[in-house]
């Protein structure tokens, strides 16, 4: 069997690749489960060395994973460029990480010392925006730990997971990491398989409510890193135009699919109306094109079905809202949508309500501090969030109100290696990056010894 692959910037078909089937499928977890006693039996020390030489083998490789990043996914090159990046960076991280037992206690009578021990098989399960960065921060740490793993990238972004499979199959002991790509139906095998110790999803909250449905027959672990609304909340001591910028590009990166951009813009009644004309003035002179060519600022939405999904809000919009910037599908091939400001529109609007993935931004007016964090705070969604101000002191008192795993003050998707992320109600369960997601793909076991001498 095979999968097609389209650009987003064309439309049409540019590469094939093989699918896997559910045999096939089952083979990658049979293999994933044969290495791990080989490969958690290693040194954390010697397993680090393999995931610095797959950094170094995608170092080398950058600019061929880049272009075809671009070419899948969409996303202009520069922001390619720091997706693989960052992934590099993630790699080293861990590859540096060491697992140290913690000792509890220690006394003339006892002994108690807490290991990190690995889970077994891991499932990793991505997305489309960012397919090899997400795919990355459950790699690195699961095979520092000494898991192995199978990943399903999006089946409309297989080929660059594809890529890093090949890249590792060079490097890594054979089983450790296997790829399968499907056409979104073999999910439910891998996530109810009962040699699967733990499922790292990341998606949209309504599939990570069936991930989970599914692990529960087994009682996996379970990472899931699911949709957000996330609010940007603008104070009344800021330069608007600057300030503008920066939420611009907070909302617009990756064409504003990204599960923690700006996706509610919330701003003084006093500084809406310009706030409003400097946030449209930069809708409309972004630079809209095929990622693939330098210069271009937002890209095309990466499938059909989410471009037809965006058309469907902005068609809403023109009755709920005022459409101030854009509002309309780019007169070319492929999947472009005009970077589009709505003004005046209400809490309850589709566009306010949905997580609309996309360059399409809702911004309103508020009166009151304690009226703009109730109503940030009023979504299923807790995923992150953002506050400008020159006050920074004002601004942190703010950010503990917000119900987010994460808010930024002044700055926006700043994602270091060592700091975990994760979201807050149904935006999902556990933390990735950082100590704490090593300790998502490890078990606790705690040895507790009595000095007690029982000999004669």
């Amino acid at each position: 069997m095979s999968l097609e692959v389209v650009n987003p910037a064309t439309g049409k078909v540019f590469a094939t690749c093989a699918r896997a089937d559910s045999e096939q499928a089952n083979s990658a977890v049979a293999a994933a489960k044969r290495a791990v006693p080989s490969w958690s039996s290693l040194e954390q020390s010697e397993r680090n060395a393999y995931l610095h030489k797959l950094a170094a083998a995608i170092e080398a490789r950058s600019e061929e994973i880049v272009q075809l990043l671009t070419r899948e996914q969409g996303k202009p090159l520069r922001q390619a460029r720091g997706e693989v990046g960052g992934a590099v960076a993630c790699l080293r991280y861990y590859a540096d990480f060491k697992l140290q037992p913690e000792i509890l206690r220690d006394n003339d009578n006892e002994q108690i010392i807490e290991y990190r021990a690995p889970l077994g098989v891991l499932a990793a399960i991505t997305p489309w925006n960012f397919p090899i960065s997400l795919l990355v921060n459950k790699l690195a740490p699961a095979l520092s730990a000494g898991n192995t793993m199978v990943a399903k990238p999006a089946p409309t972004t297989p080929l660059t997971t594809l890529l890093i499979g090949g890249i590792a199959a060079e490097l890594l002991p054979p089983g450790v990491f296997n790829v399968i790509v499907d056409d979104n139906d073999l999910g439910p095998l891998l996530t109810a398989h009962p040699d699967i110790a733990k499922i790292g999803f990341t998606g949209s909250t309504a599939t990570g409510k069936r991930v989970m449905e599914s692990a529960a027959g087994t009682l996996k672990r379970l990472t899931l890193e699911l949709g957000g609304n996330d609010a940007a909340i603008i104070l009344d001591d800021v330069d608007v135009p600057v300030v503008a910028r920066k939420v611009f590009d907070a909302a617009m990166v990756n064409a504003g699919q990204v599960c923690l951009a700006a996706k509610r813009i919330f701003v003084p009644r006093a500084l809406y109306p310009a706030f409003c004309d400097a946030f449209a003035r930069l809708a409309e002179s972004a630079v809209v094109g095929d990622g693939s060519e330098e210069g271009v600022q937002i890209g095309p939405v990466q499938n059909r079905q989410q471009y037809e999904k965006l058309i469907g809000l902005i068609d809403q919009a023109r009755t709920d809202g005022r459409i101030i910037a854009g509002g309309d599908a780019v007169d070319r091939p492929g999947y472009f949508i005009a970077p589009t400001v709505v003004c005046d529109i209400a809490d309850d609007a589709a566009l306010v309500q949905q997580e609309q993935f996309g360059p399409v931004m809702p911004v309103l007016p508020y009166d009151e501090i304690d009226e703009v964090v109730s109503r940030a705070n009023d979504t299923e969604y807790g995923l992150g969030g953002t506050i400008w101000t020159s006050d920074i002191v004002r601004a942190e008192q703010l950010a503990k109100r917000l119900d987010t795993g994460t808010v930024w003050i002044n700055k926006h998707l700043e994602l270091p290696a060592d700091v975990s992320f994760g979201g807050a109600k149904q935006s999902g369960i556990g933390r990735e990056k950082g100590r704490a997601g090593i300790f998502e793909v490890t078990q606790a076991k705690v040895i507790n010894i009595s000095k007690v001498s029982l000999g004669a």
